[in-house]
């Protein structure tokens, strides 16, 4: 595994140590890894829709010149 180093505005800070305390996750570390993990998933999604959408603009496009 490999450690980054960041820092985050207090009251960032602040809301993952509350949602620490209320159990929600083990540690900060565990709360900052999860909502990575959700935020780069989210993303995958919206890239992923972007290219079928330009794959299908692309299909259209090639059609109408038939």
């Amino acid at each position: 595994m490999r450690a980054i180093t960041l820092e985050l505005p207090d009251m960032l800070a602040e809301d993952v140590d509350r949602a620490v305390q209320a159990g929600w996750f083990v540690d900060p570390q565990d709360a900052i890894r999860e909502a990575l993990r959700e935020y780069l998933s989210g993303r995958r999604l919206e890239l992923q829709e972007r290219q079928q959408l330009e794959d299908i603009a692309w299909a259209l496009r090639e059609a109408e010149k038939r």
